[in-house]
């Protein structure tokens, strides 16, 4: 006889309805991501040949610029489309999923920059920057790396001196993606001597007496994507490009960081996706006279592998989004994300190589490509270990 049904404590929260988590994008997401992938195909084509010959892919940018790619994270008021960080994710997947040099630039600008200043600028300081931004006549770069203050940012010793109505900047910044195109720079300098509270933002623009390009790095991967030092020579910044307000720039730079990292974390899902589909078609191509599969089981079993990784790690990508989107803070989670997400390029990458043989190191496909640029993805925006550390004092820090 069947025991019977006790019968629920009063405390007990009752649900009455089951939630309903959904893993599928709407509609409308659908078809723009279906808009974005029909973009790369048609204008990314020379993502090899930005890598052969170092070139920036101006003529990319600017496509991607003229149908409403740079203005993703702007509100509609500025001039921007005001789609937000899951959109902008989903879109940076499939634009890295091609040519890697180009979606960063677009990340950059879109979550370093157009992000940073719709959040901490004031209406007038958007009225006069977004327009120039959002229709790619500018494109923006993020200034706060140094020689000396990689990881550690609050090391960082550009200086801001205020003498009446401006301030006089003096220092350089390295590791500059778009440094050598950009038109506005968002950099981070010291105000004051305190650590963290002596640190302020600024727009600077690069047409300025005393701004300049310096050193164009020589890198491993992403060689379509200008990296550079920029530097400052008593360069005088009018007052009003004060971003917010003295003091609060390592603040401004924290949580603009959070959106840089779903910006790595969507380039990674992209690079590791375009491996996982090179080995797909690598593996299903191999098949004997009778049409027969003959790829080895561990062929096979790296293939799945990958693939549940990289739907896992694109809704840890997703989920940081989201919560970004609703105004909650996800240093946690976007922290997850990235460290996840370009682990998994990198893994990615390197089994396209091995399983594609000759094929995968001799230029024939773009996996030797892949392996190059899947590398920054585990260095910039934070290290791997950096993403680490931020994981586990969000695990730690007081509830």
């Amino acid at each position: 006889m069947a025991e019977p049904t006790p019968a629920p404590n009063e405390d007990t929260p009752m649900i009455t309805q089951p939630q309903v988590t959904d893993f599928q994008l709407s509609p409308a997401l659908k078809e723009f991501q279906g808009y974005v992938r029909d973009y790369a195909q048609k204008h990314l084509g020379g993502a090899a040949r930005y890598d052969a010959e170092v070139k920036f892919p101006g003529d990319a940018v600017q496509a991607a610029a003229k149908l409403g790619l740079l203005r993703t994270t702007v509100a509609k008021e500025y001039g921007g489309s005001a789609m937000g960080n899951l959109a902008s994710c989903v879109m940076l997947e499939e634009i890295n999923a091609v040519c890697a040099s180009t979606g960063v630039t677009i990340s950059v600008h879109n979550s370093l920059v157009n992000s940073l200043l719709g959040k901490w600028c004031n209406d007038a300081q958007k009225r006069r920057w977004f327009p120039k931004l959002v229709t790619g006549e500018w494109l923006g770069a993020y200034c706060l790396s140094e020689a000396f203050s990689g990881s550690d940012a609050a090391a960082l010793r550009c200086e801001a001196k205020k003498e009446g109505d401006h301030y006089v900047m003096n220092g350089a910044k390295l590791w500059i993606t778009t440094g050598s195109e950009a038109k506005l720079f968002v950099i981070f300098a010291r105000t004051g001597p305190d650590r963290v509270k002596g640190i302020s933002a600024f727009v600077v623009e690069r047409d300025w007496p005393g701004v300049s390009v310096g050193k164009k790095e020589r890198k491993l991967g992403l060689r379509g994507s200008p990296t550079t030092e920029i530097v400052c020579e008593n360069v005088k910044v009018p007052a009003d490009c004060l971003i917010d307000k003295e003091g609060t720039g390592f603040t401004i730079a924290l949580d603009t960081l959070d959106g840089g990292r779903l910006g790595i974390a969507s380039q990674s899902l992209g690079i590791a996706r375009a491996a996982v589909d090179l080995i797909k078609a690598c593996l299903a191509a191999k098949v004997d006279q009778k049409g027969r599969p003959t790829a080895s089981q561990p062929e096979q079993w790296t293939l799945a592998d990958l693939a549940a990784e990289l739907d896992a790690f694109r809704m840890l990508t997703w989920r940081a989004a989201i919560l970004r989107d609703q105004g909650v803070r996800c240093s946690t989670e976007a922290a997850m994300a990235k460290l996840c997400a370009s682990r998994l390029a990198n893994k990615a990458a390197r089994a396209a190589v091995t399983i594609l043989g000759q094929a995968g190191v001799d230029g024939s496909n773009p996996a030797e490509r892949i392996l190059r640029d899947a590398r920054i993805t585990e260095i910039y925006e934070g290290a791997t270990d950096i993403q680490r550390l931020v994981v586990a004092r969000g695990l730690l820090a007081p509830a």
